[in-house]
């Protein structure tokens, strides 16, 4: 896995310790073992992974708790930035990056110009308990940076616009062609299937950023395997009582065993419709 080296142990100055401290900025690859307790070791920041553009990444950390200063002494608040210099943490005015200001991820156009024009800029990154890893929040970078980049973006929002109406507009189109293009290959494994279900499946499964794996690669080039993954899951919720065994409390182990057989009956009506009429 790859992750960020960082030379002292996270947790020593309030960092959380994750198994896994991924970002896709990072270039370099670093084996990161997956066990839960283990403690993260990587160089200071003024020797981080080369970005792309060949230089060293600077790296801020947003922390979620109290911490504070290595050389002022000054105390950190959760959420609070600090930089790590020989293993040690630093407020920003130690670490000489007081001057700058916080972007917020979210605009990728003003994000690109903002840094373009910096001759300075540092990567924000925040523990994510959920996932497990370090995560982007934004970028620090010069004030004049920040508001001569505002000024372009302002000077051609209207293009901007009208170029992501564009590329909705294509995406939409290309959208509808793969669920289309999908429903007719689940009706081809799957004969026994109703039009209109294998086209609400596809639909379902095929939903852009949904992370399903009718969006995967296999999903998109209509695997047999992937589109059968996808009409599996729809059988589990539609037809059988998956859902209120659930709601029952059963683990998803325990209710996903118990309707296999259901599902199963399903799958073979609509593998062979001739046979099951019989």
């Amino acid at each position: 896995m790859v992750g960020y080296h960082i030379e002292h142990s996270l947790s020593s100055f309030c960092l959380p310790n994750p198994p896994r401290l991924c970002l896709s900025v990072v270039k370099t690859p670093v084996m990161i073992g997956s066990a839960e307790g283990q403690t993260m070791k990587q160089r200071e920041v003024s020797k981080q992974p080369e970005a792309a553009g060949g230089a060293a990444e600077l790296v801020v950390f947003s922390i979620l708790r109290a911490s504070q200063c290595s050389q002022c002494k000054v105390k950190l608040g959760s959420g609070s930035f600090l930089t790590l210099e020989n293993g040690q943490p630093l407020c920003m005015n130690c670490s000489d990056l007081d001057h700058l200001v916080f972007l917020p991820r979210g605009d990728t156009a003003l994000t690109r110009r903002a840094r373009k024009h910096s001759s300075l800029s540092v990567v924000v990154v925040k523990f994510s308990r959920a996932r497990q890893r370090y995560e982007r929040q934004g970028v620090l970078v010069e004030e004049a940076a920040l508001d001569k980049a505002q000024e372009e973006c302002l000077s051609d929002e209207e293009v901007r616009a009208r170029r992501r109406e564009r590329e909705a507009a294509r995406r939409q189109e290309e959208d509808y062609e793969l669920v289309q293009e999908m429903a007719g290959k689940i009706r081809a494994f799957f004969p026994g299937c109703p039009p209109s279900e294998a086209l609400a499946i596809a639909r379902h499964t095929a939903e852009r950023g949904s992370g399903r794996v009718g969006r995967s690669a296999s999903g998109r080039a209509l695997d047999e395997g992937a589109l059968r993954l996808a009409v599996i899951a729809s059988i589990r919720h539609k037809h059988t009582h998956y859902d209120t065994l659930l709601m029952r409390g059963l683990d998803r182990s325990e209710a996903r065993a118990a309707v296999e057989d259901k599902i199963e009956q399903v799958i073979s009506s609509w593998e062979n419709p001739e046979a099951s009429n019989r």
